[in-house]
C-alpha cells in the first residue's frame, strides 16, 4: 500500500519527494512578507517524523549550516519516515543578527503561544500549529550566547527513554540532564510527550567547523538510531565513545569588575578551588583569582575579557565520575583530530597552546 502524501501549511508533498514550504509569518515595516522556510523530505516508507530546527535565537547560526549539510546527505534518498528541516525559526532575529525578536522577547520563552498574542506568541503558535503538530521527534540546535562559547553538548530531561536514546545516539561528549524551562520549545514538546533534545555548541554569530561537524554527525546518528536512514554500505565500524551525563552544572561569576585573563580552557577537568581565571584592573594593581566552586568539566566560557562583577564567565558541569567525563573529552578530541587532520582548523578555546 502506497504511503500517503504529507500535508503541511496547506502544501502537499508526495512520497519519495522533497519540497521547500514557505510558512508565512508576518511582514516587515516595508510590507515585505517574511516566511519560515521548511524543507520537507517525505520518504516512501513509513517511519518517524523528525523535526530538526535552528535559529530560534536569531544570532545562533551554526545550526543553520548544520541543517544545510544534513540536507545534502545522499542517504536521504532512502529515507524512512519524514524529515522536517527548519533552519531559521526566528526569521526576524536572523535578519537583524539578533538573539531576540523586534520587541526584545525571547522566542524560546513564548511557547505554546497564542494566535492573538505578542509577536513571539504568534510565531510560537504558528510553529506548533503548522509544523510541530506533525512531528514525532525533535532536535533543536543552539549555540552559546554572544561572546560565550559552548562545548558541543546535548541538553535534555532524561525521564523519557526515547529522549535518552536520542541523546546517547547523538554522540556529543557531554549530556546535561537539564530541567525544562517554562515557555521553551523543549518544555512544550515534552508536555506533548514528544522526545526532544537540544544540541549546544559554539558561539553566536560565528561559524565553528568543529561544532558544525559534530552537529551534522550527531543528527545523522540520531536518524540512524531511529531507523530513518541506513548505515553506509561497506562502512568499517569505528570505536563508539560513550557520552558522559552530568547531573547538574553551575556558572562561575566574576567577583569584581575588570579585565579577565582565562587560565582554564574549554573541556578541561577542574577541581574545587582550582583557579579558572584572573580578573584585574587595567594597571594590574588589583588582581583577583576566580576559582571553581565545584569539581567538573568546563563546558562554557566567556570569550570577552571585559567583565563586570556578577557576570557569568565559566560554566562547569558536575559528574558523579569525573574521570570518566575527562576520558570522554579526551576521546572527543582525538576523534576530531583523526577525522579532520586535512581540514584547515581555527584555534579553539580548548587548545592548550598558541599555534
Amino acid at each position: 500500500m502506497a504511503r500517503a502524501d504529507f500535508q503541511i501549511a496547506g502544501e502537499t508533498v508526495a512520497p519519495g519527494t522533497r519540497k521547500t514550504v514557505e510558512v508565512p509569518v508576518a511582514k516587515l515595516y516595508t510590507h515585505t512578507p517574511l516566511h519560515i522556510p521548511v524543507e520537507v523530505v517525505h520518504g516512501r516508507r513509513d517511519g518517524p517524523v523528525l523535526m530538526v530546527c535552528a535559529a530560534i535565537h536569531g544570532d545562533e547560526i551554526n545550526g543553520v549550516e548544520i541543517i544545510r549539510r544534513v540536507l545534502r546527505n545522499t542517504a536521504l534518498r532512502h529515507l524512512r519516515g519524514t524529515l522536517l528541516a527548519v533552519p531559521i525559526v526566528n526569521v526576524f532575529g536572523f535578519v537583524h543578527r539578533s538573539r531576540y525578536l523586534p520587541d526584545r522577547r525571547d522566542l524560546n520563552r513564548c511557547f505554546p503561544g497564542s494566535e492573538s498574542g505578542s509577536l513571539g506568541g504568534r510565531i510560537a503558535y504558528l510553529l506548533r500549529s503548522q509544523i510541530m503538530e506533525h512531528v514525532s521527534h525533535i532536535i533543536d540546535l543552539h549555540t552559546g550566547a554572544i561572546h560565550r562559547f559552548n562545548l558541543p553538548q546535548i541538553r535534555a530531561e532524561l525521564t523519557n527513554p526515547e529522549t535518552v536514546q536520542m541523546a546517547e545516539a547523538f554522540g556529543a561528549p557531554i549530556i546535561i540532564n537539564a530541567g525544562l524551562r517554562e515557555g521553551s520549545l523543549r518544555a512544550y514538546a515534552d508536555s506533548l510527550d514528544i522526545p526532544v533534545i537540544t544540541f549546544e555548541g559554539g558561539e553566536a554569530l560565528r561559524f565553528d567547523e568543529v561544532v558544525i561537524n559534530s552537529g551534522v554527525k550527531g543528527v545523522v546518528r540520531v536518524m540512524r538510531s531511529l531507523d530513518m536512514i541506513p548505515e553506509r554500505p561497506n562502512r568499517k565500524p569505528g570505536p563508539r565513545h560513550r557520552s558522559e551525563t552530568a547531573a547538574s552544572s553551575t556558572w562561575v561569576r566574576a567577583d569584581i569588575d575588570g579585565i579577565m585573563r582565562p587560565v582554564a580552557r574549554l573541556g578541561q577537568k577542574v577541581r574545587k578551588g582550582q583557579k579558572l581565571a584572573i580578573v584585574a584592573d587595567p594597571f594590574g594593581d588589583d588582581e583577583t583569582a576566580i576559582t571553581s566552586p565545584v569539581s567538573g568539566i568546563v563546558i562554557g566560557l566567556n570569550n570577552l575579557p571585559l567583565v563586570n562583577e556578577g557576570e557569568a564567565i565559566y560554566h562547569v558541569a558536575r559528574f558523579d565520575e569525573l574521570g570518566d567525563a575527562e576520558k570522554a573529552m579526551n576521546n572527543f578530541r582525538s576523534t576530531l583530530e583523526t577525522e579532520m587532520t586535512e581540514a584547515v582548523m581555527p584555534l579553539h578555546p580548548w587548545d592548550n597552546e598558541t599555534k
